[in-house]
């Protein structure tokens, strides 16, 4: 059996025990699950002690394989060693560490020593995912960890709603690992059951993206975020103990086709069906503002990761060397990634003096085309394929005109002016990031 080694260590900018307590809290496992290669979390028990267990399904391959990890070796506040009861390694040993560097800083240490079931076949492929996916779990972990240390303060309790899509699961497992409480409410009326929390971001709404907009589905678009929206203030206006802040959902289609010509949040509406419901949807949380809420409307624009959303239905064509731009090309594409979007919430959450409408967009859009060139150079994949206006049109209808088809330039002024980083403001380091291509540096 020809055992393998690897060992990841990168600087964290928090002492080596807030290091270790953010590994410790619910839902670390969670957070640090790749999108762009995600495991089947199907058990977690025991937390960091020694007998905890993990148990979770891998795609090597055409065929899933069930992966059994179970927690060996606890050093509180230093490291903790999980090995594998069973699954695809012939064996497998992971010891993580946090090692102090000081008063303020530490290093974050993860060695595997494992040996494969064929020996060195496949030796290759398994080098490549540990590199793939310890470059993504310590640039997350350190990020996180710089964003609540940027915003110190006593643990919030915060509902959210729409806590299982894709920014709301993110922005969840984010709070907890920082040491918060997250409640996740229910759609409709449960939406309201807010006394006793500090706070509340509103993420819930049907898909716009789903499909072509029949007057079904628009209206279940329109009412998911209206009515949920106000069962949201309601239950923020009936509270005995009432939420200080409320962070809504919004988005730029309330800017409508725009074309380069850049818009803030002091811009007018645009026309058409997006920007009606936005409109709408905002309208909603002035109840709330009125009474003294702090409310922040997040005017959020097309969000990356490989785990839901247009980036995720792109990349089966791109990868497979059939992408290329729509339409035109020139519309402009203002994006963000969503760990951006997690720390912005995080943002809006923790700064008393922020609020109102804020653009929730990357400071540097790109045209269709450009998305296309980057995205294909990311995958090493040609983008010479495109597909005319008139087929877009023809298939999806007014969802394929609004959202495909037009764009707009949107500035996220109010975000930069209260001094908010952004920690991937270009989309190529954006990319590498959330499809995995980041590489770190190996010391075995």
């Amino acid at each position: 059996m020809d055992e393998q080694r690897y060992l990841a260590r990168s600087p964290m900018p928090v002492p080596a025990r807030e290091l270790f307590d953010w590994h410790a809290r619910p839902g670390a496992f969670e957070r640090l699950n790749p999108p762009f290669d995600p495991v089947e979390i199907l058990e977690r028990s025991g937390g960091l002690t020694p007998g905890a267990r993990t148990v979770v399904r891998l795609h090597l391959g055409p065929l899933p394989r069930t992966f059994v990890a179970v927690h060996t070796a606890l050093d509180e506040g230093r490291s903790f060693t999980d090995r594998q009861e069973s699954g695809p390694f012939a064996r497998w040993e992971h010891v993580h560490r946090m090692v102090s560097d000081g008063a303020d800083r530490s290093f974050l240490e993860d060695e595997i020593r494992y040996a494969l079931p064929l020996g060195p076949f496949g030796a290759g492929v398994a080098r490549e995912k540990l590199e793939s996916l310890f470059a993504y779990r310590h640039a997350l972990t350190a990020a996180d960890l710089a964003r609540h240390a940027e915003l110190p303060g006593l643990p919030l309790r915060v509902g959210i709603t729409g806590s299982h899509g894709l920014i709301g699961d993110a922005l969840a497992h984010f709070l907890t690992t920082g040491g918060h409480v997250v409640v996740r409410l229910g759609r409709g009326e449960n939406a309201g059951e807010v006394d006793g929390l500090d706070a509340v971001v509103n993420l819930a709404g049907a898909n716009v993206g789903a499909g072509r907009w029949t007057e079904a589905r628009k209206r279940e678009i329109l009412e998911s975020r209206v009515r949920t929206t106000e069962a949201v203030v309601a239950g923020i206006l009936r509270a005995g103990h009432r939420p200080s802040v409320l962070v809504n959902g919004s988005a730029t289609g309330f800017y409508g086709d725009r074309g380069e010509a850049p818009v803030d949040e002091s811009s007018s509406r645009g026309t058409g069906f997006l920007a009606e419901v936005v409109e709408a949807w905002e309208a909603a949380t002035r109840p709330a503002e009125e009474a003294g809420v702090r409310v922040v409307r997040l005017r959020t624009g097309v969000v990356l990761s490989p785990d839901g959303g247009a980036l995720g239905k792109m990349l089966p064509v791109f990868k497979a060397g059939a992408g290329g731009r729509l339409g035109s090309g020139r519309q402009v594409f203002s994006w963000i990634a969503l760990e951006d979007v997690v720390g912005a919430i995080h943002f809006a959450l923790r700064t008393p003096s922020f609020q109102g409408v804020a653009n929730l967009t990357a400071p540097e859009p790109v045209t269709n085309a450009g998305f296309t060139h980057v995205l294909g150079r990311v995958l090493h994949r040609p983008t010479v394929a495109s597909v005319p206006a008139p087929v877009i049109r023809a298939i999806f209808g007014e969802m394929g005109q609004e959202s495909v088809l037009s764009g707009a330039n949107v500035v996220p002024r109010a975000l930069l002016d209260a001094g908010f980083r952004f920690r991937w403001p270009g989309l190529e380091d954006a990319l590498r990031f959330c499809l995995g291509k980041v590489r770190l540096p190996s010391t075995g």
